[in-house]
């Protein structure tokens, strides 16, 4: 699909981003042929991300302290509906979403309208790590249950949203279990959730993630919520 399309479809990839200044430029680059405009929020890095995203032709806005991927994300849909984008699809700054896999969520987009597209890396789940295919797995089976319909691999972050969706800004959190809350959120208020099979690309990358704390906001979530 080309940009053009892609432009007059009101679609922008959006990628928070934190220390990501050896990659950062190469998924932007490897983003252009589907998708003409590229947000990428740096969340502080104390790096050359900003540089190198600019460079390689993203629009980047920078955060003066860091205040993690819920709250970049925020940040990146805020800027979407600045410049009158109707869908964000979001992407990691590492490269572990694969560029060549947007149109499948362009597609269901303009098929469906729907107000979440989710990644599901299970429908190709080679090379996970078996841990963290244990634990996606059992939260997806959890959520699932919250949202009372089935959603194959709900902490995948490659994932479209509308930007009229009042769950993305309306969510209290602002790490990694926020991405978790906008899809609760827009469950109960009754939006359309779509699922596309993805592959996700491995390469030992250390995951941002930390597990006691982000366990442990996870299950805040779940309380809260």
């Amino acid at each position: 699909m080309s940009s053009s399309h892609t432009a007059e479809a009101r679609i922008a990839v959006v990628i928070p981003a934190y220390r990501e200044g050896e990659r950062i430029a190469r998924v932007v680059t490897d983003i252009k042929p589907y998708v003409a405009t590229v947000v990428v929020v740096d969340d502080f890095s104390p790096d050359n991300t900003s540089e190198q995203a600019q460079a390689a032709g993203a629009i980047v806005v920078k955060h003066d302290v860091n205040r993690g991927k819920g709250a970049a994300l925020k940040t990146a849909f805020k800027k979407l509906a600045e410049l009158g984008y109707d869908y964000g699809i979001t992407m990691d700054g590492d490269g572990q979403h694969d560029p060549q896999q947007l149109p499948l969520f362009i597609k269901e987009i303009k098929d469906s309208h729907a107000t979440m597209v989710i990644g599901n890396r299970f429908s190709n789940a080679a090379g996970m790590p078996k841990v963290r295919w244990l634990v996606n797995r059992s939260m997806s089976w959890i959520i699932s249950k919250i949202c009372r319909c089935s959603i194959p691999d709900t902490q995948c972050g490659y994932r479209a949203m509308a930007v009229s969706n009042p769950s993305i800004l309306g969510a209290k959190s602002d790490h990694f279990d926020y991405e978790s809350e906008v899809l609760i959120l827009t469950a109960r208020a009754k939006g359309v959730i779509r699922s596309v099979p993805v592959k996700t690309i491995y390469q030992g990358e250390v995951s941002k993630i930390r597990p006691l704390r982000d366990t442990i906001r996870f299950f805040k979530l779940l309380w809260r919520i």
